[in-house]
């Protein structure tokens, strides 16, 4: 998923619990679907920033080549920019984009 084109707020969002709890009818649940997929999104996301800050990488062991490269810093501040993972989560259950089932209780599957 393009997490650049997300519609997730970047600050705190107050929400409503009714909403949220609608298809899952426990907020503990619905907690535990969001931390999931924001634990998904964010292994996505640090392995999409390592692979392009690979290219910047120096394999050399000389301690005076410290040098400061501006792509780099562009990379890293623009994923600093993007919505937390837990933000783009609970966007996706707003949206209902996450599938998820509860294997204790088969009937209730989304």
């Amino acid at each position: 998923m393009d997490y650049r084109k997300s519609a997730a707020p970047v600050t705190t969002v107050t929400r409503n619990l009714d909403l949220m709890t609608r298809d899952t009818g426990n907020i503990y649940e619905t907690v535990i679907v969001v931390a999931r997929r924001s634990n998904q999104i964010s292994v996505e996301m640090k392995q999409e920033l390592n692979k392009k800050l690979e290219e910047f990488a120096s394999y050399s062991d000389n301690l005076e080549e410290v040098f400061e490269n501006r792509e780099q810093i562009e990379i890293s501040k623009f994923y600093e920019r993007l919505p937390k993972p837990t933000l783009i989560a609970l966007q996706e259950l707003e949206e209902n984009k996450i599938f998820y089932r509860n294997p204790e209780n088969p009937s209730k599957q989304k």
